[in-house]
Formats: C-alpha cells, structure tokens, sequence
C-alpha cells in the first residue's frame, strides 16, 4: 500500500518530468534567426569607405546593424558557425566570437552586431581545431557588447561545442 508521503513523491515528479524534457529542448537556428523578422538581410549593412592606406573596406553599419531578435533571448539554441578565439591557454580556447564564414573579423571589418555571438565555455575547445565549423549549444542572450574585434549582439554560455558536420 503507497502511503500519503510516497503517493505525493511520485505525483511531484510526474509533474516536473515534462518541465525537465521541454528545458531540454534545442532550437537550431541559423544567422539569419539573429536578425529580427521585417528586417531584410540587405539592409543590416549601410554604405561603406575604401580605406586606400590599408586597402580595407570599411562598412558602415546602420541602426538595423544594432537590431537583435529578442524572442531568442533565453531560449536554448544550436547554432553553427566559425571561432575567432578571445582566451586561449594551453588546453584550449576559453572565449571566442562565434561568426557566420571562416576568416571573419581577422583580415576583414566584422560583421555588424547581430551576426556576432559572443560565446563562453568551461571546457576549452582544441586550439588545434580553430578553422572547423562548429556547432555550439546553449542558452543565447541578446545583449549589445564591445569586444577588441568589434561589436556583439549576442552570448551563448557553451554547453556543448561539436565539429559541424558537412
């Protein structure tokens, strides 16, 4: 015979098993989940100037650069992309940006904000894997920040890195 105590035991975690399977849930999203519905891909990038001295292209980034999609704030997301390495030691990067093409923000001007994802990770990920493309899972935040490379619009506490299979 199930007493009182062991019968609400069993109906508690009855009841959280569904709450712990949908926090469990990953969306995978793309870059362009980042920009905000309305907003079209070709207008997040304004006009630009050739910096003939450095023979760089310098973009100019309007107000929709800086626009986020704030329904992913929160939300538990998978996403692929490439590392430009923050934090280095010798078992791995620690902190990096997350950016959509291979090469981005090293020999070029950055993406604008909202096709930057600033990502933190307790276990480093392999510096000799730096040029795989990878996925990365876990909770995404919308918040502007300034890095040395340019300007985030997003941050993901890393659950789990994987290389991105083709």
């Amino acid at each position: 015979m199930v007493n009182r105590r062991t019968a609400l035991a069993l109906l508690s975690g009855a009841l959280s098993a569904p709450q712990a399977a949908f926090a469990a849930t990953v969306r995978e999203i793309t870059w362009d989940d980042l920009i905000p519905s309305g907003v079209p891909y070709s207008e997040i990038i304004g006009e630009g100037d050739m910096d003939a001295v450095n023979d760089t292209w310098n973009p100019i980034y309007d107000e929709n650069g800086i626009k986020l999609n704030n329904e992913l704030d929160g939300v538990f997301v998978k996403m692929p992309g490439f590392v430009v390495p923050f934090d280095m030691n010798a078992d791995g990067v620690t902190s990096f940006m997350l950016v959509p093409y291979v090469g981005a923000c090293i020999h070029t001007p950055p993406p604008p904000a909202n096709q930057l994802v600033f990502v933190n990770t307790a276990k480093p990920w392999p510096a000799d894997q730096l040029w795989q493309a990878i996925w990365v899972s876990g909770i995404l935040r919308t918040k502007l920040q300034s890095t040395g490379l340019g300007q985030t619009g997003y941050s993901i506490a890393a659950d789990n890195i994987e290389v991105y299979e083709w």
